[in-house]
């Protein structure tokens, strides 16, 4: 790979703080609203996760894996979260004893994985996490943000009709970013995501001068620890949430893993071993500070190879200015008047990639009428579940309420019990018998 020029690495660097920050603002903001806090620590809460994130990401690229891989809010995490504040309404329990058990369990997480990490003894839960469980696991990450980021790209209205004039809007981003990825040179392609993001942001202020969002203009830097409760016993949700961190783990593994394929590396233990300590050490500041923990994105590697710009530096830089972000009330609060709707067109695009990394993954796999269910079956009833709403499990029990109607982890443990209680390999002998 050869070195940046001053310029590209400036333009690269910007593009790398936009596609962190576009993965960031709305995750902070929804879990504040869910838990139904003022806007004084919403504000406080967004404001930590800009910092944070941009201090997790620049560790992980110095001290830690050292790769371009995105450290941000977990999407499994995130998720149970929000269910599980929905099962608060439903069942009663207060936001608060939610928020506490949630900080409990995080805490706890995050000391396990310290001292798992520090004897050198997650390798063996590696073992559970096999080549087809990350493959399983990036197809239902590449169909979670994809429906993630189709819904977000739209515009509704508050009777909840779909606002054409800003989808079509939407849209046109979506062509653009194509158009550019697909039909313009190399310079100009490696920054389509930037490009795409400018020229939406401008066209949309001209077209749609009504929907602009104001600049916060909230000061200081004042910190609250756990404001999403304070730390309690509850053991189900204590459970539930230190299982979860444990599957979340699976991010690191295909994100490095992944990786290390794409820059030609020698897998290397020890990078997944410094990821891991630092993922424990996040997982304890997201209890402290209300946040969604953290975890390496294996949506990069869909980032980069549509950027195909593999430098650190430029990621590095895009770290810092989050950093910055956070720490200057203005610039953060002015970059979140950023246009929603084009901020998840463009990543709506940037995210096609990673389904052709989800379709190298399983490359080398063969597969009959009996072994196709060993990804079939956590696939489609991952994705299945994914597009039910989260009242269709109200008749549950409320403890396994966040589990089951969780598309990404029940695929993701489906995946696991399968490959641990089924012999594959005796179904590919016995198809080929059946041919012979």
């Amino acid at each position: 790979m050869k070195n940046l020029s001053s310029s590209a690495t400036i333009f690269a660097s910007l593009q790398w703080l936009f596609f962190i920050f576009a993965n960031t603002i709305v995750v902070p903001i929804s879990i504040g609203t869910a838990f139904d806090l003022p806007y004084s620590e919403i504000s406080m809460i967004l404001r930590s996760s800009l910092v944070f994130t941009g201090i997790a990401c620049l560790l992980q690229g110095l001290i830690g894996h050292r790769y371009p891989l995105m450290e941000g809010h977990s999407g499994i995490m995130w998720g149970l979260m929000l269910n599980l504040c929905v099962i608060a309404s439903s069942t009663g329990t207060s936001l608060q004893t939610i928020g506490g058990g949630i900080a409990s369990g995080l805490l706890l997480a995050g000391i396990v994985v310290l001292i798992l990490g520090s004897l050198k003894l997650i390798s063996y839960i590696q073992k559970v996490f096999t080549p087809m469980v990350m493959s399983v696991y990036l197809f239902l990450l590449t169909f979670q943000l994809i429906l993630i980021f189709f819904k977000g790209m739209l515009k509704f209205t508050p009777d909840g009709k779909l606002d054409i004039p800003i989808s079509l809007f939407s849209l046109g981003v979506v062509l653009l970013v194509c158009l550019i990825k697909i039909k313009g040179k190399a310079v100009i392609s490696n920054f389509a995501i930037l490009i795409g993001i400018v020229v939406g942001w401008i066209f949309y202020m001209i077209l749609f001068p009504e929907e602009q969002s104001t600049i916060s203009q909230t000061t200081g830097f004042g910190l609250h620890l756990f404001p999403l409760g304070t730390p309690n016993l509850n053991i189900g949700i204590i459970a539930i949430t230190f299982l979860a961190s444990f599957i979340n783990l699976s991010n690191t593994i295909a994100s490095v893993s992944t990786a290390s394929t794409m820059f030609n590396d020698t897998f290397s233990q020890s990078r997944l071993d410094r990821s891991y300590l630092l993922n424990g050490a996040y997982s304890i500041v997201s209890a402290l500070f209300g946040l969604v923990p953290y975890a390496p994105f294996a949506s990069s590697i869909g980032f980069l190879e549509s950027t195909r710009i593999f430098q650190l530096r430029p990621y590095l830089f895009g770290g810092a200015l989050m950093v910055l972000l956070g720490g200057v009330p203005f610039l953060g609060g002015l970059l979140a008047t950023l246009p929603v709707t084009v901020g998840n067109a463009v990543l709506f695009v940037a995210y096609f990639q990673l389904f052709g990394t989800s379709l190298r993954s399983i490359h080398n796999q063969t597969f009959n009428s009996i072994t196709i269910h060993r990804l079939a079956i956590p696939v489609l009833v991952g994705v299945c579940i994914m597009n039910m709403d989260t009242d269709t499990f109200n008749t549950l029990p409320s403890l396994i309420q966040p589990l089951v109607s969780n598309g990404f982890i029940m695929g993701v443990i489906l995946s696991i019990l399968l490959e641990m209680f089924v012999n594959w390999e005796k179904g590919k002998v016995q198809m080929n018998e059946v041919e012979v």
